[in-house]
């Protein structure tokens, strides 16, 4: 695309997320930290004065277990020395990219802290578990969870994602961070289950792994409490509706 072109606002969400875990860590810091330059280059020369980043939930490292939902200013962080921790420290960068160059080119800047999203665009045979219950309702003879069930997490329909991120490119605050995400928290054997009693009643849900009882249970869940008073964003998609919407879209497509 020539450089010599217009615009007012860019949206940097170009993160190959589907096939992110098959590369090496060090390509996927590069990906996302090289791609966000370029992508900010662009910007400043096209004379845009707004842009939007899609970061992660993922820079805030391991959620604590006291710590219900994941607000904006929480200070933790993924571990420096692990190297599966480079998506996220990769994002944290590419925000730190986007506050210096608002700094010098007087650019207005937002990030997005993205979770976890449904919809007729998810990819039902790679890593997310939810595509993947999906998927077993509508060809798998059960619905296999391969863990142990208790991690808890949130799933924003991807109607309610878009609209977000449109109010945020348009009226975010520039200079800030938001969460985007559901606040609907469930397990992910309690998925597994909806799942399964929306598409696919007659069906078995098979729980692989046994919980540890002295480990912290997992969660990724996010404070939307910012997006909600700030930009007056609501979740409009109850879960059981998405993974309706979701399901009926595999369907017509034959998956």
């Amino acid at each position: 695309m020539p450089w010599d072109q217009k615009f007012t606002h860019v949206l940097h969400a170009a993160t190959e997320s589907t096939i992110g875990p098959s590369l090496t860590p060090l390509q996927r810091y590069d990906q996302i930290v090289d791609g966000t330059r370029n992508i900010l280059d662009l910007t400043v020369a096209t004379g845009a004065r707004r842009f939007l980043l899609t970061s992660s939930g993922a820079i805030y490292g391991p959620q604590p277990s006291d710590l219900a939902a994941i607000p904006e200013d929480c200070a933790g962080s993924p571990p420096l020395s692990e190297t599966s921790t480079a998506y996220g420290q990769a994002k944290r960068a590419a925000e730190h990219l986007c506050a210096l160059v608002a700094e010098q080119h007087d650019l207005e800047t937002m990030v997005a802290r993205c979770f976890a999203f449904v919809g007729p665009d998810l990819p039902l045979n790679v890593h997310f578990a939810i595509g993947n219950f999906i998927r077993d309702a509508l060809t798998a003879d059960a619905i296999t969870v391969f863990g142990d069930g208790t991690p808890l997490r949130t799933y924003l329909d991807q109607s309610d994602l878009a609209h977000w991120l449109l109010t945020l490119l348009e009226h975010g605050r520039p200079g800030q961070a938001f969460n985007l995400g559901s606040d609907e928290v469930i397990s992910i054997a309690a998925l597994a289950h909806l799942v399964r009693d929306i598409l696919a009643p007659d069906k078995t849900v098979h729980i692989l792994g046994q919980p540890d009882l002295a480990a912290a249970r997992s969660r990724y869940v996010p404070d939307i409490r910012k997006a909600k008073q700030e930009l007056g964003l609501r979740v409009t998609v109850p879960l059981q509706e998405a993974v309706r919407r979701t399901g009926a879209a595999a369907k017509a497509a034959n998956v």
